[in-house]
């Protein structure tokens, strides 16, 4: 059957026609001022429609858009809102007042999944949220980024129980041309498309942009009728399938990524690979400019090298993405000949060990070796990350290996709630609005008494308990419940009694069922009759991973149990929208996983930013994020061989915590019944959230650290038509090939009795054959500190050693001057390590020599 398309909009009277544009642009996600019109408009509308502006104004009557535009104060809050989305874009943010030189660059992001709003489902939890983020906080900074990720014909998927508290999958289809979600035409007013070669079949990308602020989402689509049926389900679930399909997925993302960004006529400076799933882009940008630009595999790789910035977010090797080697050859044998190089070392690229045939293609150790920036998502994953990959570079102490950290943060503005945000704007000033990147604004928070912080923050526990009650509800009737039962939903949970929240993915090592380990002494805790407590929990599943179903189930079965029912509640169908009522309305955010494998985590941080304390397992963001006066810890930071050890011991810590600190000092009040120890701690958990803990702040230390030294680099390898990274490559083939001919010879130190003292000097004379290479292309470097049981230096800080006297048989000379800076045991070495100021760094495996 053949038909013809149309694409029917509302229409709206020309005094509220801006409704359509501000509609289409994700800005209305963190602007409640608009949020507000829609709600006006109808407000059991706007949650029919999922708090969709798009689809909302295609579903409502015509009447009630004419009576709007006959609305005057209507009307008029709509212009105030349109010209504050104009004065917002046209600001001059952050990013070009600190460099004004790079306003030109363009930074690509590419990642799996994001969460913008709930609207826009192409999101599953947290990796997809903090992408989101990300974009809404480029925005406000003023970044010039461009997000690139993949258009979910079902998205992620909605979770409904059983009567036994069994998770279920229902997957609801998306329809684009009721979202803010535009088709990308061309010249010829038809849509955009580029074509990816899956398993030799060539597989056209439809491009779909979502507006962010100011900053532009383009997400990639093969569920077009020219596709086979194969082929057009590659976007249809988010973390579905098989490896196979996982892997068809990942190649769209990554090569047809890069395609759409040219078609589009974009030239980033950078590409920023969020997690390993986006690495195969690097494979299309070495094969663009082998083929565009008449590089040399060797010259493609540098550039490509220098320019990547890589953020991986898991703290387990098995968690990251590894894919069969026959699987990789089926769906890249044909791109990776275009490239010139052999398939066996190709798949090194993937490999910690080059050399290990047995070993799968690992995305992350892939991304690793190919990027010259790279980064864990806090303090503590970036120390696991370094211990975890350090075989990639085995001549390299753990301590330097090439993964730093930048925290996590999130979009203050998103998650804050309408009511605390005023509360702020009062007190905080206009740069609290005006410029998102002025963090010391945060210290303002001292300023608000504590009755009216106590006030909005019990308003919030207040909408939290109503919201509860109305989807426990939902949920019965949709499961059949009794009448009874459906009222008595109505009962459940108190606004007036200390409220705790525990939402995320259900996964075995976040260990959703550790509160309950002993159900008694938690009966005891949630049925005082004077201090009592209550839960509000919520998180879905992977669809495959039946452990964290069964945590679900039996949460639910505890919650279902008379002695809970009424402070213990199981919301289903996690979101963004559950998300924010419950940041924005708990007064304490639990979360407890195995240390060290949260990554970062940033659900306590929302709640932080709203006045929750975050009471934790010191790990993640938690472990730099604690003090005593921002919240509370569960144990001390021990780390367990025996698991079953540790959730009996975390368990009693968790309840102690609980019944010892939490509980007497909220309870605690004053004579107007406020308790100020408690809302002390809420001021020191905000200004430490608002300053240290927002993706404003995690974006301008991925510019200053990444960003500006990845674009500077960028500029100039490319100069001279590529001729510097041609130099460049040919530097790097040359310190390859003699690299193991360098030799320190000898590391003299004055005769001394082994009895020094603090801040006393050492002179120190190193002996070095550098063969073939040439001084000014490598670094002596003394290193010196402190010894360990291992005879290994700690804390040491290189010190670079001057080239003192000409070559002796092929030997040079280099002085340096050591300082005792404690006592103890001490120890002197020295190495050699490559220099070209060309280059982002010069530490690449097996390319340090030390004595």
């Amino acid at each position: 059957m053949r038909l013809k398309q149309f694409l029917v909009l509302p229409k709206l009277p020309d005094r509220i026609a801006a409704l359509q544009d501000l509609a289409q642009n994700l800005w209305y996600s963190w602007n409640w001022e608009l949020v507000k019109l829609f709600i006006r408009l109808d407000a059991e509308m706007w949650e029919r429609c999922n708090q969709n502006p798009v689809q909302m104004l295609s579903s409502l009557p015509q009447e009630t858009l004419l009576r709007a535009a006959e609305d005057e104060g209507f009307v008029a809050s709509l212009n105030r809102v349109q010209q504050s989305f104009q004065d917002y874009l046209g600001t001059n943010k952050w990013f070009n007042r600190t460099f004004p030189e790079l306003k030109d660059e363009t930074v690509a992001y590419f990642s799996l999944e994001y969460g913008l709003d709930t609207g826009l489902p192409v999101y599953s939890g947290g990796l997809g949220v903090l992408s989101g983020d990300t974009l809404k906080s480029a925005s406000d900074t003023g970044i010039p980024l461009v997000g690139v990720g993949l258009l979910y014909r079902y998205g992620y998927f909605r979770q409904i129980l059983s009567s036994d508290g069994w998770q279920q999958e229902r997957y609801e289809e998306n329809d684009w041309y009721q979202m803010p979600v535009t088709m990308v035409k061309g010249p010829d007013d038809q849509q955009l498309r580029v074509t990816v070669d899956i398993d030799n079949t060539p597989v056209q990308v439809a491009i779909w942009k979502v507006k962010v602020g100011g900053v532009p989402l383009y997400l990639l689509d093969t569920n077009i009728p020219e596709n086979s049926s194969k082929h057009r389900e590659i976007t249809s679930v988010l973390y579905g399938g098989d490896k196979d399909m996982r892997i068809r997925q990942e190649i769209i993302l990554g090569v047809g990524g890069v395609r759409t960004l040219h078609a589009l006529g974009i030239d980033p400076a950078i590409y920023h690979i969020n997690e390993g799933h986006a690495w195969f882009l690097s494979v299309e940008r070495m094969r663009h400019l082998i083929f565009d630009h008449g590089l040399s595999y060797a010259e493609a790789s540098q550039f490509v090298w220098s320019t990547s910035v890589f953020t991986t977010h898991t703290p387990v090797p098995a968690g990251n993405e590894r894919f069969d080697p026959v699987l990789v050859h089926r769906y890249l044998h044909d791109q990776v000949a275009q490239l010139g190089i052999s398939w066996k070392d190709f798949l090194a690229l993937g490999r910690v060990l080059p050399d290990d045939e047995a070993e799968g293609f690992i995305m992350t150790v892939a991304a690793l070796r190919n990027s010259a920036f790279s980064n864990g998502v806090s303090q503590l994953h970036g120390q696991v990350s370094r211990e975890m990959w350090h075989n990639i570079w085995p001549n390299l102490p753990r301590e330097e290996v090439p993964i730093k950290a930048i925290t996590n943060g999130v979009h203050p503005p998103s998650w804050i709630s309408h009511n605390m945000k005023e509360l702020y704007e009062s007190y905080f000033g206009p740069g609290y609005v005006e410029d998102p990147a002025s963090l010391e604004v945060w210290k303002q928070i001292y300023k608000i008494p504590d009755s009216e912080l106590w006030r909005v923050h019990n308003r919030r526990r207040e909408r939290l308990v109503f919201f509860a009650r109305k989807r426990l509800k939902q949920q019965l009737r949709r499961r059949g419940a009794s009448q009874i039962d459906i009222q008595r939903a109505d009962q459940v949970l108190d606004p007036q009694v200390l409220t705790i929240g525990f939402a995320r993915r259900f996964s075995t090592y976040k260990r959703g069922n550790l509160l309950f380990s002993d159900p008694a002494r938690l009966e005891r805790i949630v049925n005082n009759p004077d201090y009592p407590v209550q839960f509000v929990i919520s998180g879905k599943a992977h669809p495959l991973d039946k452990p964290g179903k069964e945590i679900i189930k039996q949460v639910v079965s505890f919650a279902n149990e008379d002695r809970f029912r009424d402070r213990v509640i199981f919301l289903e169908d996690y979101d963004i929208n559950v998300a924010r009522y419950l940041v924005q309305g708990v007064d304490v955010w639990l979360n407890n996983p195995r240390r060290p494998q949260e990554a970062s985590g940033t659900s306590g941080m929302k709640a932080a930013l709203n006045g929750g304390l975050h009471m934790s397992v010191l790990d993640g963001w938690w472990d730099e994020g604690y003090s005593p006066e921002t919240g509370f810890k569960i144990g001390s930071g021990e780390e367990y061989d025996n698991v079953e050890f540790q959730d009996k011991m975390e368990a009693e810590m968790l309840y102690d915590t609980l019944e010892r600190e939490v509980v007497p000092i909220f309870y605690e009040r004053d004579p107007s019944n406020v308790p100020i120890r408690w809302i002390t701690k809420m001021k020191a958990a905000i200004h430490m959230a608002g300053e240290r803990f927002s993706a404003h702040r995690m974006l301008m230390d991925y510019t200053k650290q990444f960003y500006k030294p990845a674009i500077e680099a960028s500029r100039r390898l490319r100069g001279d038509d590529f001729g510097r990274i041609k130099n460049v490559t040919s530097w790097t083939e040359r310190m390859a090939s003699s690299w193991d001919r360098v030799e320190i010879r000898e590391v003299q130190v004055p005769e001394t009795s082994s009895t020094l003292h603090v801040g006393q000097e050492l002179p120190i004379t190193i002996k070095v054959h550098l063969g073939e290479i040439k001084p000014e292309d490598i670094r002596v470097e003394v290193v010196s500190g402190r010894l360990n049981a291992q005879e290994q230096i700690l804390g040491y800080t290189p010190i670079e050693a001057d080239l003192n006297q000409k070559p002796q048989d092929g030997t040079y000379t280099y002085t340096g001057t050591v300082t005792c800076a404690e006592s103890g045991r001490f120890g002197i070495t020295a190495r050699v390590v490559p220099k070209n100021d060309d280059l982002p760094h010069t530490i690449k495996p097996k390319w340090i020599s030390w004595w």
